[in-house]
């Protein structure tokens, strides 16, 4: 499966839980749409009102540290983020990540050469070839692990709650 999307780049490590989806909300019931709307609010206030569906997020290294919430992963899919590119995460993100059905990528050097050339390559489109393990940002290629195992069938059922659904109903 391929995925183009433009690229939103976050020239930051450490970006945490409650810059992604500010801890203020975090006992709000929200729908979706709501949820949205406070996308990386305390990062860029721009954020939510441009991101289109299909975007993807490049970061730098321990992207989703701090708490585990789900909510910093559902507010960037719910906003329409495809995938999130990063050095590395916070291990919880990643899990939670999996758990939405939302790509997280660990490929560092593709998260460095976006960051250095900012400015040149913000808001252009990359292509991700998810079972070949490739990225493209510009006229250069990058290799990640793809999912495999357990974390594919979740991803592939749609998120944890459908995959242990479909492993009940058996």
């Amino acid at each position: 499966m391929k995925l183009k999307g433009r690229m939103w780049i976050l020239n930051d490590d450490d970006i945490n839980t409650d810059v992604i989806y500010p801890g203020k909300y975090t006992y709000e019931l929200f729908d979706e749409r709501e949820m949205a709307s406070h996308a990386l609010e305390d990062y860029d206030p721009s954020f939510a009102e441009q991101v289109e569906d299909g975007d993807i997020i490049i970061a730098g290294g321990n992207f989703g540290c701090g708490s585990s919430r789900e909510q910093a992963v559902k507010t960037l899919k719910y906003a329409g983020v495809k995938a999130i590119i990063a050095a590395s995460f916070a291990r919880i993100y990643y899990r939670n990540a999996i758990n939405q059905a939302l790509y997280a990528i660990e490929c560092p050097e593709a998260s460095q050469y976006a960051r250095d050339h900012r400015e040149k390559l913000e808001k252009s489109e990359a292509t991700l070839d998810l079972e070949k393990g490739t990225v493209m940002i510009g006229e250069k290629e990058f290799s990640f692990s793809p999912l495999s195992g357990k974390a594919q069938e979740i991803f592939d059922a749609g998120g944890l709650v459908p995959y242990t659904r479909k492993k009940l109903e058996k």
